[in-house]
């Protein structure tokens, strides 16, 4: 988790921790708070993580920039309010533990990435030897994240150590290129070319899986679509947006097709959903109008099940119809 996510706990919670607040160790009922307001940050952490692997695996073979991963998130006692609180609600000694790991994901297949289980060693690195700012650093967690990453490009699998001496060796496999990311940030849901960010406020998460993965797929269509580069590099003109997100709604239903989620979904999450348009009196906004976003998904489905007719995968890398094309083929903005 990131500073946002972090200070999600203390603040949308109603937690401020009390080693924060004085210098008396916490209380049993502030250590449960703490416990309690963290395992609900868990929980909707890992509901995205196990959709967001899910869509990124099964669709790896057509990512022409796929990775090697693993599934796992972890969390840093420094990136809280108060450190001291959480590890004394965590039970920790150090300050790295699991956050998440996937379902169906090769660190959670292994069975040993329990929630809260405290990881001293990070690919042969002592992790206590690692500073950190004294609350709220999120920096040392991406450096961890980022160890993960790197190692597993160059290398079969990845060793992690944990508290009670068990090493435990993780291999990967190919996923698309994307990271999910829990925020306290409201109904957030933006995608910035390398993270898919959901916040914890989102209504999606009321909606069942298959929805929820369709507001996901689209944030993380974006992602693989090169949006954000496309953007920077031919203007952000209402016109460019709205292709943008044109394109980003039609490939919902085929990356939900191949992560075997019902690719109509897509059609199902915009008719409750009914996110706005942007549009202002007689000013169109940056997305057209939810209905007319759902028929355009929906134009998607025949040529979805053609696709898979004849390969049994919906194959959006040859098959999909692009509105913008990746940077280094652009000659000059639309």
């Amino acid at each position: 988790m990131r500073t946002g996510a972090l200070a999600f706990l203390a603040v949308a919670f109603g937690l401020i921790g009390a080693a924060a607040l004085s210098a008396q160790a916490p209380d049993s009922i502030e250590l449960a708070k703490e416990r309690a307001a963290i395992a609900q940050f868990q929980s909707l952490d890992k509901r995205l993580q196990d959709i967001g692997w899910r869509l990124v695996t099964a669709n790896a073979p057509f990512c022409a920039d796929a990775i090697p991963s693993i599934g796992l998130q972890l969390h840093d006692a420094a990136g809280y309010s108060s450190p001291a609180t959480t590890r004394a609600a965590l039970g920790l000694n150090g300050e790295f533990a699991v956050q998440t790991a996937a379902r169906g994901s090769p660190a959670a297949k292994t069975g040993e990435f329990a929630r809260n289980r405290e990881i001293t060693r990070l690919a042969g690195n002592p992790l206590s030897r690692w500073t950190a700012e004294a609350r709220l650093d999120w920096r040392r967690l991406a450096r961890a994240h980022s160890v993960i990453a790197t190692h597993l490009r160059y290398n079969q699998s990845i060793a992690f150590e944990f508290a009670d001496g068990e090493t435990v060796d993780v291999r990967p496999v190919m996923a698309c290129p994307s990271k999910f990311e829990l925020t306290a940030d409201g109904d957030l849901a933006l995608a910035d070319g390398e993270r898919v960010v959901i916040g914890a406020g989102f209504g999606g998460f009321a909606y069942p899986d298959d929805q929820l993965a369709a507001a996901v797929a689209h944030e993380l269509a974006h992602n693989l679509l090169g949006h954000r580069a496309w953007l920077d590099h031919s203007g952000r003109s209402q016109r460019n947006v709205r292709k943008s997100e044109r394109e980003a709604d039609r490939l919902m239903p085929w990356l939900l097709a191949n992560a075997g989620y019902d690719p109509a979904a897509a059609i199902l999450f915009l008719e409750r959903y009914q996110p706005p348009s942007g549009a202002l009196l007689f000013f169109a906004g940056s997305h057209e109008k939810w209905s007319k976003r759902a028929e355009r998904v929906g134009a998607e489905l025949p040529k979805i099940e053609a696709v898979r007719d004849s390969g049994g995968m919906a194959d959006w890398a040859a098959h999909f119809d692009r509105e913008t094309r990746a940077v280094n083929t652009v000659n000059s903005p639309d």
